[in-house]
């Protein structure tokens, strides 16, 4: 890996670290498994880095990195993960705090997110991220119109859990 490759990704990454807070704030329930999840999604996205072409923006491949990982981990219901250890690279990148009470208001909102499966969470996020449709199919590997229809039903399943 040359230099100019850990620079650019450790100023992508530390431009864009708010994707892996948000995705490890819909998958987690306790700072130490978000700090827990961060910490692998990020090394998930160096091991991954070498082989981003760029054939789509750094945000896209950063969410289906992060939700893939963060599914792969959940789905085998792992109350702790196993993570490994990461060199000097990731002490480079400074860490913003991420603030639970800024996000009160959205307590709700995850509280029936949680009820979903993980595939729909993923769809959650992108659709409340404002990705377009054809972002988010690119994102999780389907298509565009498989993408709307589970929006869809989706919006139904929630309006059902906020509104019962």
């Amino acid at each position: 890996m040359n230099p100019t490759s850990e620079e650019n990704f450790v100023k992508q990454l530390q431009e864009n670290q708010n994707i892996i807070h948000k995705i490890c704030r819909l998958y987690t329930t306790d700072e130490d498994a978000h700090k827990d999840l961060f910490q692998e999604i990020t090394i998930q996205l160096w091991k991954a880095f070498p082989k981003f072409r760029g054939d789509s923006k750094f945000t896209t491949w950063a969410y289906r990195v992060g939700l893939n990982t963060a599914i792969t981990l959940y789905r085998k219901k792992k109350k702790s993960l196993t993570t490994i250890e990461f060199d000097s690279t990731f002490h480079k990148v400074k860490q913003e705090d991420y603030n639970y009470e800024e996000e009160e208001q959205l307590k709700l909102l995850y509280s029936a997110i949680s009820e979903l499966n993980d595939i729909e969470k993923a769809l959650v996020f992108l659709y409340l991220e404002d990705k377009d449709y054809a972002e988010i199919s690119e994102t999780l590997g389907i298509s565009e119109v498989n993408a709307r229809v589970k929006m869809n039903r989706v919006k139904g399943k929630l309006k059902k859990i906020l509104n019962p």
